[in-house]
């Protein structure tokens, strides 16, 4: 079952979000112990704040996936919106957990009126999930190198946007 987390969730995504940020530790910037999104009070704002922001969960008896979704904030670039935090547990790939959460991020920034853009990035370290977003049509438009370090390792950062509808002229 997918749908967006509510507060009472929260126990259990932080749980599953420590647990993406031990197992792939190049996929993501955070790290355990400086996570703004396992933070509970950030975490309330993103699970009961605006319209603007979610978290969509998939569960099979308990939350095995997430991803979550925001708008810019800033009136200039409130045309754009941004999908982070993309995790589904190892035990539970393969399933199509992960394309229905993109696909959810992709219908909520839809329903976001003048959200021209919907924009992700992904490093070299989850290949799979690039692979993902490039499926739904999502284009590179940049890069950057040795964008991460961890362990004696080394990601890239590609960034990557699908564009929602055409602006009126």
């Amino acid at each position: 079952m997918l749908r967006r987390l509510r507060a009472e969730n929260a126990t259990e995504y932080i749980a599953l979000r420590e647990e993406a940020l031990v197992n792939a530790p190049l996929a993501f910037e955070a790290s355990l112990g400086e996570d703004f999104a396992s933070d509970p009070a950030i975490l309330a704002d993103h699970l009961v704040g605006a319209p603007e922001q979610a978290i969509f969960g998939v569960f099979e008896t308990r939350l095995v996936g997430v991803a979550g979704i925001f708008r810019s904030r800033p009136r200039k670039a409130a045309h754009k919106a941004h999908v982070w935090g993309m995790y589904v547990a190892n035990a539970n790939r393969r399933r199509g957990h992960a394309r229905a959460l993109l696909e959810a991020t992709i219908k909520h920034a839809r329903s976001l009126p003048g959200v021209l853009w919907l924009h992700v990035s992904v490093t070299s370290g989850a290949p799979e999930a690039r692979a993902l977003y490039e499926s739904a049509g999502f284009v590179e438009w940049g890069a950057e190198p040795e964008a991460l370090r961890h362990g004696g390792q080394t990601a890239t950062e590609f960034y990557l946007a699908l564009q929602l509808e055409r602006p009126a002229a």
